[in-house]
């Protein structure tokens, strides 16, 4: 009874969306995005992938940051068919490394609130990279709200 009292009270709170200046003061920096198409970024994501287990450790350590940059990459995500061979043929490779890197992205406040804030799922990110030690890009399997 009481377990479903808290269950009962728990459930419309955490479904409670967050308005962008909470979102702002959780991630104290600029969320950006941008739309770009696979072929254009292969490079970056594949290098991105790669280097997962690093930004796994990043993103562990992560508190602050000056910008988060996602990049959506419309056209690899499952309305559209996933990503093209090459991208998917990496993701495999990764994939454990990949499951890590999504439940450390879930676990940081920071990060979560940017990519929650653009609606994007952590089981759409492909790969998170950083550009110096306070510009983070996220690279989603995602469209853009909207």
């Amino acid at each position: 009874m009481v377990l479903t009292a808290f269950t009962a009270l728990a459930g419309p709170a955490a479904a409670q969306s967050l308005d962008d200046t909470t979102v702002k003061s959780i991630v104290g920096s600029g969320i950006s995005e941008e739309e770009k198409t696979a072929a254009d970024e292969q490079a970056k994501v594949l290098a991105a992938i790669d280097t997962t287990a690093e930004a796994t450790s990043m993103v562990r350590k992560t508190s602050s940051v000056d910008h988060v940059d996602i990049v959506f990459l419309a056209d690899t995500a499952r309305s559209e068919g996933g990503p093209p061979p090459e991208i998917a043929r990496k993701i495999e490779q990764h994939r454990d490394e990949i499951a890590l890197l999504r439940q450390e992205v879930e676990a940081n406040a920071l990060l979560y609130h940017a990519i929650d804030s653009k609606r994007v799922l952590v089981a759409d990110v492909l790969a998170v990279a950083f550009d110096g030690p306070k510009k983070v890009i996220v690279y989603a399997a995602a469209k853009p709200a909207g």
